[in-house]
C-alpha cells in the first residue's frame, strides 16, 4: 500500500513532468514570425542576366550582394535563408556571380538561367515598339466636333456690348 510521503512524492513528480512538457504541448498556441534574411530574388532579376554584363548591370538587376570577396571583387555572393514561423522549415537558395575584370563570366546557384544566357547583351534582340503588326491603335475621330457637354453661361459671362 503507499502511504502518504509516498503518494505526496508520486503527486510532485508528475506535477513537475506536467509543468516541464507544458511549453511543447501549448507550443502552438505561440505566434513565431517568419525570419527572411539575405536577397530574396524573383526568377525573372535572374534570367535578365546576360553573360558579358558589367558589375554595375548586374546590380541593377539583382540589388547589391550579401558578400562580396573581400581579396578579388570579382566573386559575389547572393544568398537567401527562409524561416518560417509557423512550421519551422527552412528555405535556402544561393547564386553566385564571377567575373572576369568587369565583365559576368560564370552564373552558378540555385537559379535557373535564361536560354539566352550565352548571348551577350549587345547581340541580343530586342522587342521592337513600334513595327507595322504592332502601330499604336489610335480611337477613331469623332465626325462632328462639338462638344459632348453643353455649358450653362451665367450673365456675368456673357459680355454686353457697351453702347
Amino acid at each position: 500500500m503507499i502511504n502518504k510521503k509516498q503518494s505526496l512524492t508520486l503527486l510532485s513528480a508528475i506535477a513537475l513532468s506536467v509543468s516541464l512538457s507544458a511549453c511543447s504541448v501549448f507550443d502552438w498556441l505561440i505566434y513565431k514570425p517568419d525570419i527572411p534574411q539575405g536577397n530574396y530574388m524573383e526568377p525573372q532579376q535572374v534570367e535578365k542576366l546576360r553573360i558579358d554584363m558589367t558589375k554595375e548591370q548586374a546590380e541593377y538587376i539583382l540589388g547589391r550582394p550579401v558578400l562580396r570577396d573581400s581579396f578579388a571583387d570579382d566573386t559575389w555572393y547572393y544568398v537567401y535563408h527562409y524561416k518560417s514561423g509557423r512550421d519551422a522549415s527552412i528555405t535556402h537558395k544561393e547564386l553566385i556571380l564571377h567575373f572576369t575584370g568587369n565583365k559576368l563570366s560564370l552564373v552558378k546557384g540555385d537559379y535557373e538561367l535564361s536560354p539566352e544566357f550565352n548571348t551577350p547583351l549587345e547581340q541580343s534582340k530586342l522587342p521592337m515598339a513600334n513595327t507595322a503588326e504592332s502601330a499604336p491603335l489610335v480611337p477613331a475621330q469623332r465626325p462632328d466636333e462639338k462638344p459632348l457637354v453643353k455649358e450653362n453661361q451665367t450673365e456675368a459671362q456673357v459680355q454686353k456690348p457697351i453702347k
